[in-house]
């Protein structure tokens, strides 16, 4: 008799839990569906909006008081030019720290005072950062609302991110790996360079994709910076004045006539397309690094 009341009690738990999962799988299939739609709503809003506006002239026009002489090609350019100071700098100092941090740095109170505070700054507003590039890059050392001031500001938003996610790339990699490789007789540095890094490069550009959609996509920090939301020239170095793609929008949002709602709904699918393309090429570099390693 005990052992059909253990069995009988058994079942009964293990149906408990599997009508349990069965919930939980609904319910998170449920919330998956509902920002699938409000995320195809949106879409399908701005791509109708755009139908008539997103043409070659749109592309190669600079920005206009008329709405249908708007363009989005000092944006365009200006985003690009953001783009190229800041992911070499993010790069090189996120990549840089999270090394020193998970191979180098002594395991004491500082270095988890570092680790804690790098951890922290990747949830602080944006706009806290453009308050620090306001008074550092633009005050202080005097680059005023030039690309390299912008560039750098916008760095310090993505390097918290590229630390963390370089940090948890290098934690993955196997440890037979820095084993054979310390048999061999190669040195710390050897091994970090021939072995740790190829192998983490896919999850360390996991953090460039994620840090280069947040950069590209920002506004806060360039509107206390005070760039421009109209320009209508291109930069030609990293210390001329500049606008974004964001920053255009934003400003086409802010206009009372129903036609620059069109305007930027095309611009909104632009800086899509961009951030797409950049991403694809970011995945696509990571997979082939994948299948390599």
């Amino acid at each position: 008799m005990g052992t059909f009341k253990k069995d009988d009690h058994f079942n009964k738990r293990l149906s408990s839990r599997l009508r349990l999962n069965r919930r939980v799988k609904y319910l998170f299939f449920f919330a998956t569906t509902i920002g699938v739609l409000v995320l195809a709503m949106l879409l399908t809003d701005i791509i109708g909006k755009s139908i008539g506006w997103l043409d070659i002239d749109f592309l190669t026009n600079y920005a206009s008081r008329n709405p249908e002489d708007a363009g989005v090609y000092a944006a365009i350019v200006g985003s690009l030019y953001l783009l190229a100071v800041t992911v070499p700098v993010s790069l090189t100092i996120g990549i840089g720290t999270a090394i020193y941090l998970e191979e180098y740095a002594p395991k004491n109170r500082f270095t988890r005072f570092v680790q804690t505070n790098i951890s922290n700054l990747a949830s602080v507003p944006s706009i806290v950062f453009g308050l620090m590039g306001l008074t550092v890059f633009v005050r202080a050392l005097g680059l005023g609302r030039s690309v390299l001031a912008a560039g750098l500001t916008m760095s310090l938003l993505a390097l918290p991110v590229i630390v963390i996610t370089t940090q948890e790339a290098i934690r993955a990699v196997p440890a037979h790996l820095r084993e054979a490789s310390y048999g061999m007789g190669a040195t710390k540095w050897q091994t970090i360079r021939k072995v740790v890094i190829p192998v983490a490069t896919p999850g360390i550009l996991t953090g460039t994709i994620l840090a280069i959609s947040r950069i590209i996509g920002e506004t806060a920090p360039l509107i206390v910076l005070g760039i421009p939301v109209f320009v209508a020239f291109l930069p030609t170095s990293v210390m001329d004045t500049f606008t974004t793609l964001p920053m255009q929008i934003y400003n086409w949002t802010s206009r009372p006539q129903e036609e620059f709602q069109h305007v930027a709904a095309a611009g909104i699918v632009v800086l899509l397309v961009i951030l797409l393309m950049l991403n694809a090429v970011a995945i696509l570099v990571r997979n082939k690094m994948q299948k390599k390693y």
